[in-house]
């Protein structure tokens, strides 16, 4: 094993994360219909809102307060309390990708893991219990604890403060997105491997050590 640590994203990288389906489950949950064009409203002050959020320009509580402001106010419910009841949707459908219950599987006992995320504390922890594999991982990273963002250089030095300040070049961060966790695990000076399934092009300027196409291929390259 080249490596003495690989550190995984969560979303999209080892679960599923269907926001359309966990919108649906909560708001059925109100007795609501959500269509198409609804989630498409939400996705329109959602996704400016996490771009903000990575970029440090605000915190997981405006952004938690302001995606679902429209939403609760027609249900006359605090922001906060929406926002716990779609958390607790996408821990009912959560799902691991095909792929990351054998990956994690094959290579516990191997080398050391960790997750580095994004996502917010609640779902985190509910997934990972959920799964099966909570303590697979030595180290859970949760970006709203931290009080900083991937790619932020400080969310990966706070990591490897916890994992004892390991040879760089022996840790390895593994996700999906090229901005959050390849360009922040690059500026970081850690090696990255970028998890593409859907075959998408590479930014300019971001350089992979290592990219796949799945978990599998992922598997078969670290315990060759």
């Amino acid at each position: 094993m080249q490596y003495d640590w690989i550190l995984f994203d969560a979303d999209e990288t080892l679960f599923h994360f269907d926001a359309f389906r966990g919108m649906q489950l909560m708001l059925e949950r109100q007795g609501v219909v959500l269509t198409e064009a609804d989630f498409q409203q939400y996705e329109q002050v959602n996704k400016p809102l996490w771009v903000a959020y990575q970029n440090g320009d605000i915190t997981a509580d405006e952004l938690k307060h302001t995606r679902f402001k429209r939403w609760a106010e027609q249900l006359g419910i605090v922001p906060a309390e929406l926002n716990r009841r779609y958390m607790q949707a996408m821990a009912d459908i959560c799902s691991l990708l095909p792929g990351a219950g054998a990956l994690i599987n094959a290579l516990h006992g191997q080398v050391r893991m960790g997750i580095i995320t994004n996502g917010f504390t609640d779902l985190q922890s509910a997934r990972l219990e959920r799964t099966g594999l909570a303590s697979h991982f030595e180290h859970i990273i949760i970006s709203e604890e931290v009080g900083v963002a991937k790619p932020d250089p400080r969310i990966f030095e706070h990591a490897l403060t916890l994992m004892g300040n390991p040879d760089k070049q022996r840790v390895l961060m593994v996700g999906d997105n090229p901005h959050s966790d390849i360009l922040g695990g690059l500026n970081s000076g850690i090696h990255t491997c970028w998890f593409n399934p859907r075959s998408e092009e590479l930014p300019a300027a971001i350089q992979p050590h290592y990219q796949v196409s799945s978990l599998a291929e992922l598997q078969a390259l670290l315990l060759a």
